[in-house]
């Protein structure tokens, strides 16, 4: 097809799984770079080794390709999800690794300490209720947030993979659904 956008993503999955090359091209294609604005910042400067944000999302987009024949799609959405949730463990895993390599003797000051991007942007904290009040949302309101915010899409785009009457209809939806994260942010301080 064309409009990479045009086909359903649980349609591209299976025939990614069935082998088909343009699919898989489609696939990475659709949500390599959203996935990596969606990573970016999220991984703290100490933690970064001679890898960079890109490089993760990369490895978890290949290694999640490799899986695919045990993904479920069970509602619009869920592939990002599942993606957004590899890269996620990947920058969790590299924290973790980061924590438990030796500090080093020469001196503290060498060590990177400034905040991630995003963490400069909105504060930690702030982050931090973001990314729980957002847990706390439902998977449908999560996936008009992300197709809007993350993703960048028109509300046609987002009509269609919502699965609305009309870009009206999408507009209110993701409207209501930032309502409910900021009410959901305002309880969780």
């Amino acid at each position: 097809m064309d409009n990479p956008r045009a086909e359903a993503t649980a349609r591209l999955v299976g025939r990614v799984v069935d082998g088909d090359e343009k699919a898989l091209e489609i696939l990475v294609r659709r949500n390599l770079a959203p996935l990596q604005r969606w990573a970016e910042g999220r991984l703290p400067g100490w933690a970064r080794s001679s890898t960079d944000t890109g490089d993760l999302v990369q490895e978890a987009l290949l290694s999640t390709l490799d899986r695919l024949d045990s993904f479920e799609s069970r509602r619009p959405g869920s592939f990002q999800a599942y993606l957004r949730r590899a890269v996620l463990n990947r920058i969790h895993d590299r924290i973790r690794a980061a924590k438990r390599r030796p500090e080093l003797t020469m001196t503290e000051s060498i060590r990177d300490q400034t905040p991630s991007p995003v963490e400069t942007l909105v504060g930690k904290q702030a982050l931090e209720y973001y990314e729980k009040a957002f847990s706390r949302l439902k998977s449908s309101e999560q996936e008009a947030i992300h197709l809007r915010v993350e993703l960048n899409l028109g509300y046609d785009e987002i009509a269609k993979a919502l699965d609305k009457p009309s870009a009206d209809a999408a507009r209110m939806t993701v409207s209501r659904a930032l309502t409910r994260l900021a009410k959901e942010i305002a309880n969780a301080r």
